[in-house]
């Protein structure tokens, strides 16, 4: 079994960090906190750690109740987006120090120690100070010290924010396929959508101290269950806009109108509130089913081989994000593609219809 929450609460003073929460982790797999800063991520992971203790409720793991059990006494490891080390141990002490505390042998010690040092590129380091080493380097040999433990729960909150570009993409790969045969849960928080969906396996989405859904990654992405869980899953924002169901038609104000899918037909008439995201909304017209609105740019940049366009669409500001180099001047009309058959939509209490 993996970690569990009944009803896990935590107030500080008059604040509530965390409401009352139930969530059961997928045990010996791969979990992500996705929510932004102050959205409650380090706090969940800090109480299932035994760092803090609940308010109110309990925390378990393996099928028993640790609620009050302090992290000294329990096998787990954690990394911090910023990084901890010892300043007067070399890197190889540094990620070992877990292991001699365990009284692993000798031997042991020296081959796991290189086979992560291995992975996280730290081999040719192993001897230096951390004084000696670069802020990504210390990172990594932060995260080390944490993996070298094979312990049976471990958190990490946010270890890639402060490693280079490369290395992050490279470990973002290579750590889901570390802990595949470990049997360990992982529990990893991000506040990056793209970082989850790469990441995969399986995801929670966080908001002001609340879990919205939580489910297999790329499920909770494609339908997410409230608009909340899909403004929290998208980055740029999701595009919202007020439709009306009538009779066999979806129509967007003046800007558009396109036919109701089988899916939607029982849908009784009446508003709704769409939601499509950026990258399904271009300004190439690639698409099938992509029906034509019109827009005025507000603001338009180049990134990369991407174009990113905020538009002022029948009185919503919409972000459009388009493969390739398109260039716009502030002020100009713009034709955007959207895909209908991406729409999601929304009813008054902001629940996803028709799933």
């Amino acid at each position: 079994m993996g970690i569990e929450l009944k009803q896990v609460s935590k107030r500080v003073g008059a604040e509530i960090h965390i409401h009352p929460t139930d969530l059961v982790l997928d045990a010996g797999g791969f979990n992500v906190l996705l929510g932004t800063t102050l959205a409650g991520k380090t706090t969940l992971m800090r109480l299932m750690a035994g760092l803090e203790a609940p308010s109110g409720g309990e925390v378990w793991f393996d099928g028993k109740n640790v609620t009050g059990i302090p992290v000294q006494k329990r096998s787990v490891a954690m990394v911090y987006q910023a990084f901890i080390n010892y300043p007067s141990f070399t890197v190889f002490d540094n990620i070992a120090s877990p292991l001699r505390v365990a009284r692993v042998a000798r031997g042991e010690i020296r081959t796991r120690v290189g086979k992560i040092a291995e992975l996280l590129r730290l081999t040719p380091m192993l001897d230096r100070l951390p004084a000696e080493l670069s802020g990504g380097q210390q990172q990594r040999t932060a995260l080390a010290r944490a993996l070298v433990k094979n312990a049976p729960l471990v958190l990490l909150d946010e270890p890639l924010a402060n490693l280079d570009y490369k290395l992050r993409e490279e470990l973002r790969d290579e750590l889901p396929k570390l802990f595949q045969d470990t049997g360990a849960t992982v529990v990893y928080a991000t506040s990056e959508p793209l970082e989850a969906l790469m990441l995969g396996g399986h995801t929670a989405t966080v908001h002001e101290g609340r879990i919205t859904q939580y489910g297999a990654t790329a499920q909770v992405y494609r339908t997410p269950n409230t608009l909340l869980t899909a403004r929290v899953f998208s980055d740029p924002p999701i595009n919202t806009a007020t439709v009306d169901k009538q009779g066999d038609t979806f129509v967007f104000g003046d800007a558009a109108h396109w036919p109701v899918t089988e899916k939607y037909a029982v849908l009784p008439n009446g508003i709704y509130t769409l939601g499509i995201r950026p990258h399904h909304v271009t300004v190439t017209g690639e698409h099938a089913d992509g029906v034509v609105v019109r827009g005025i740019v507000q603001i338009a940049e180049i990134s990369g081989s991407e174009s990113i366009v905020r538009v002022e669409v029948a009185g919503n500001s919409w972000v459009s994000r388009s493969h390739g180099v398109h260039p716009f001047e502030v002020g100009d009309t713009v034709e955007l593609h959207m895909q209908v058959q991406r729409c999601l939509y929304f009813d008054s209490g902001g629940e996803l219809v028709a799933s």
